[in-house]
């Protein structure tokens, strides 16, 4: 369906249509439904919340949260409401664990989205926060791992809410932390913690080893719909599959670095299936770009390793690629991928996995705007997007650098076949020396 609309007020973004003018081109009844919403302030309110790795000003710990309300993303110049993770969030945790929390990297919500679960890649912490108070109301560290090392590169909270997934990185360990949100009340199991260096798998395999597994640093954990299961994707290629529901933890599928590619830190589910993407973003594996796809209803511990193989939807290392967040467009019929070093972002058909054209992302508004970790409005006329700094904090700057730190404010145009950016908002935290060190990173739309 086609129809023509008029703008019914001016400022406003246009998401769907072709033009930023009265008389705009929809292309569905969908898109339509997100611009009057918009427009009348139907639809769902909700609020788009952007962790700013950078530290708080003078001290080395800390880092910010900035949230922006439906209203102020309608605004020319979106202005944010900032909690300061140097003040109430590093006192809670210098007294629950003897630490300050530094570097806070990615940040989930729970189902009911009454808490927000911020992990804190550098020092481990994992800080859930009353989504609607903004105060912190626990603070946990992971467990030391490799080395001694412990971080908290994502820990990602199951749509049943019993537990929060929690990669630690350079410890080499996938930890649970069980959860009862009603309650306030989160307690880390060492119990069920896998040892991704010294566990075995299903088929009795090494779980590291060179040959099939050379590096098991989890990166992000990928939680089914049914909270059954967890895509694990790991730094030096390979994936697990792990049912985080039983203690400890179990791997039921096992795949190696031939079948999937490293450093994977996206992913998202559409109907049976669960999108997997591999990235670049290391010294020693600067670019890289893969999307997979699996059948989430075919994993099984009886099967073999490999099995069910995805299906390689897309794969390119031969320019300068880094895959990295994705997001599925309202009508769940296309997937969006970020290229932090190609700057655009890759459309996928997740019903043909028909690769589509991309959408550039450098213009008038950036000239390297590297779109990191993104998220959709609840009615799918916008898209939201982290833009890198000029000095950051994750992943090897070659492919992590921007010029315009903030939150690109994006439409959803053609149902989700394209898009385009229609605003920045702008972080900044400069230091003493007049150094610009803001670096967005974590993003999350919370519908209130």
């Amino acid at each position: 369906m086609r129809t023509t609309i008029a703008a019914l007020t001016a400022g406003v973004v246009l998401a769907g249509a072709t033009a930023l003018a009265c008389g705009s081109i929809v292309d569905s009844d969908d898109t339509m439904l997100g611009i009057i919403a918009q427009r009348t302030g139907f639809g769902p309110d909700y609020e788009v919340w952007v962790v700013d790795q950078s530290n708080s000003h003078g001290v080395a710990f800390g880092g910010a949260i900035h949230i922006y309300s439906r209203d102020a993303l309608g605004a020319v110049s979106p202005v944010a409401e900032v909690v300061d993770l140097a003040a109430a969030t590093t006192s809670l945790c210098q007294a629950a664990t003897g630490a300050p929390p530094v570097r806070p990297h990615m940040i989930f919500f729970s189902a009911k989205r009454t808490h927000a679960v911020l992990s804190f890649v550098a020092s481990g912490h994992v800080v859930i926060f009353d989504a609607r108070t903004r105060a912190p109301v626990a603070c946990l560290r992971s467990s030391p791992g490799v080395g001694g090392a412990r971080q908290a590169h994502a820990a990602v909270p199951a749509p049943n809410d019993r537990y929060i997934l929690v990669a630690n990185q350079n410890g080499k360990r996938l930890e649970r932390i069980d959860s009862d949100f009603d309650a306030n009340t989160f307690t880390f199991d060492p119990a069920a913690a896998i040892d991704l260096t010294g566990c075995t798998t299903p088929s009795g395999a090494p779980c590291e080893t060179p040959a099939l597994r050379p590096d098991n640093a989890p990166i992000c954990p990928l939680v089914d719909r049914t909270s059954r299961h967890a895509f694990v994707t790991l730094r030096g290629g390979g994936l697990f599959v792990v049912d985080p529901t039983v203690t400890p933890m179990r791997i039921v599928a096992e795949y190696d670095l031939a079948t999937v590619r490293g450093n994977g830190c996206g992913g998202a589910e559409v109907g049976a299936s669960m999108y997997v993407n591999s990235g670049g973003g290391t010294m020693t594996n600067l670019t890289q770009f893969d999307v997979y796809r699996f059948q989430t209803s075919a994993v099984k511990s009886s099967n073999a390793p490999n099995a069910p193989r995805p299906t390689v939807v897309f794969t390119d290392d031969a320019g300068h690629r880094d895959a990295h967040g994705t997001a599925v467009t309202y009508n769940q019929q296309y997937l969006w991928v970020a290229d932090r070093a190609a700057n655009l972002i890759e459309v996928f058909d997740t019903q043909s996995n028909n690769r589509l054209p991309p959408i550039p992302m450098v213009g008038p508004l950036s000239d390297d705007p590297t779109p990191d970790l993104l998220d959709i409005a609840p009615m799918g006329d916008l898209m939201f997007v982290t833009l890198r700094g000029p000095n950051p904090l994750s992943g090897d700057p070659h492919v992590s650098t921007g010029s315009t730190p903030g939150l690109a404010i994006m439409s959803v145009e053609d149902t989700g076949r394209s898009g385009a950016i229609r605003t920045i908002a702008r972080i900044s935290n400069v230091d003493d020396a007049g150094v610009e060190r803001a670096d967005p990173h974590g993003i999350r739309v919370r519908v209130k």
